[in-house]
């Protein structure tokens, strides 16, 4: 089974910046388009970010584009997102995954990470 763990989040204030994390195993990384998305209270889960399996392309949500950036290394079976000038609005729990399109691959998703921003 898939395994998908991500790290990085935290309080910060509003304008503020984290960086998250997610590492992969079992399974081939390198072969999966992979993605982030995020929960807030009350609401369904949401596709925030994508990137191909070859770094060639990303892909943003309207809300975040100039302020969050997807990046990848295969070598570490990790997927990355900067977060920067963060919003009360960005507060969620946030996932990674393989993706299709903006759609999560795998049924199995893993515990996420808290991303609280104060104003």
């Amino acid at each position: 089974q898939v395994q998908l763990v991500e790290s990085g989040g935290g309080l910060v204030q509003a304008g503020g910046s984290l960086r998250l994390s997610c590492a992969a195993s079992r399974l081939t990384f390198s072969e999966y388009d992979m993605g982030w998305f995020r929960q807030a209270p009350g609401k369904g889960r949401e596709f925030v970010a994508g990137i191909s399996w070859d770094l060639d392309s990303t892909s943003y949500t309207d809300s975040v584009k100039g302020r969050f950036t997807i990046s990848r290394d295969n070598a570490k079976n990790t997927v990355y997102m900067q977060m920067n000038n963060l919003k009360p609005e960005d507060t969620a729990v946030y996932y990674c995954n393989a993706v299709q399109g903006t759609r999560g691959v795998f049924r199995s998703w893993g515990q996420g990470t808290q991303v609280t921003v104060s104003s």
